[in-house]
């Protein structure tokens, strides 16, 4: 794959509440070796994309609270290739700014905009989703989000509906774009073979993305991008400083899916899972007796089924009688409650925590 105008933006500031108390605001999920396999969730994700591009070509894009800790886990990515939000603004605005870089470092590069807090299960299938998503809109002026075939009916997600077959094979037109929908229509969605879940993975030729972003905040990337062609980097980062916080709090999934035109969707297989949750994280993991999922710990359990347990190392949790909970234990809080495929229960008590029992819980 040629790959001297491919570049890659990694999404590395959220801060993981949903993955609570194993995730927490200090050391979110996409900076913790989840599953003990000697890597984060970011490293893991950095593993992948540079197998397919050369290690300048990665951006990172972060706040500033996690800045040190994404430098000191990927030692190899260059210090201006991590763009920091000035003010939290979602996904969409600083993406827009990596676009905008690499645009002007790149003029005509393409790009593959990627979460780090995903399971990509075979490396293989997934290194020629890309390069066929390059080759594509390389030659095409189109958003192209990857997209993969339900295997259950999860609310938990966003859901593609494929339009016409484009002049591609496997590569169709987004006819909607439902996120997050009840159970029932899930499963609606599944049984029709018209939907697929969007994997938030985004590939475009940079022109095209910062025109679609244009269309979104139209003042602030055009005063910098055509008025001042020949900024330096120390320019670019005082009008950013500036010019950031005029940015709406958007995140990309609704900029593109909703808010753009000339979307696709192409078809992957590459044994995906989103880990943004802990029910999403049960349905994605294989189970062992009595279908558990247990992460990493050690335990004994007996008469249980149907749980999802993460328990710190050097511990051991003996457990009996429960069936359908969520156990997870980190730090200074243990958590046990029901588990069920709205995480909004777990970010109630996030806020009830903080409130009650102060920050350093959280």
């Amino acid at each position: 794959m040629e790959n001297s105008k491919n570049f890659c933006v990694i999404l590395a500031g959220g801060r993981g509440r949903r993955l609570w108390p194993c995730s927490r605001e200090s050391v979110p999920k996409q900076f913790i070796d989840f599953f003990g396999t000697g890597r984060t969730q970011l490293q893991a994700t950095y593993d992948r994309i540079v197998k397919l591009l050369p290690k300048d070509h990665i951006y990172i894009c972060t706040c500033w609270e996690y800045l040190e800790m994404s430098k000191a886990q990927l030692p190899d990515v260059p210090e201006r290739n991590f763009m920091v939000e000035p003010v939290n603004r979602n996904t969409a605005p600083s993406v827009a700014w990596a676009a905008m870089r690499i645009q002007k470092r790149k003029p005509g590069a393409n790009v593959i905009i990627v979460p780090s807090d995903q399971m990509v299960l075979n490396e293989a299938a997934f290194t020629h989703s890309v390069e066929v998503g390059f080759s594509y809109i390389s030659e095409n002026d189109v958003l192209m989000v990857m997209g993969v075939k339900p295997t259950r009916p999860e609310p938990g997600y966003g859901y593609i509906q494929l339009g016409d077959l484009s002049c591609k094979p496997e590569v169709y037109a987004v006819k909607s774009f439902t996120e997050k929908p009840e159970r029932e229509f899930a499963t609606m969605f599944m049984q029709s073979g018209e939907f697929y879940w969007n994997t938030g993975i985004f590939l475009s030729n940079v022109e095209y993305l910062l025109k679609a972003f244009e269309h979104i905040f139209p003042e602030v990337l055009r005063k910098l991008r055509y008025e001042r062609v020949d900024y330096t980097y120390e320019e670019e980062m005082e009008f950013v400083t500036q010019n950031y916080p005029r940015y709406p709090n958007l995140s990309l999934d609704y900029a593109i899916l909703e808010q753009s035109q000339n979307v696709y969707m192409m078809k992957c297989d590459f044994g995906w899972a989103d880990l943004g949750t802990w029910h999403a994280v049960y349905e994605s993991m294989s189970k062992v007796e009595g279908d558990n999922v247990v992460i990493d710990s050690t335990v004994e359990l007996e008469d249980c089924a149907n749980n999802v347990i993460k328990l710190p190392k050097g511990k051991v949790g003996v457990i009996n009688g429960l069936d359908g909970y969520i156990v997870a234990e980190n730090d200074n809080v243990l958590l046990i409650c029901k588990k069920n495929d709205d995480s909004s229960l777990i970010r109630k008590y996030v806020n009830e925590i903080r409130l009650k029992y102060g920050d350093e819980f959280v």
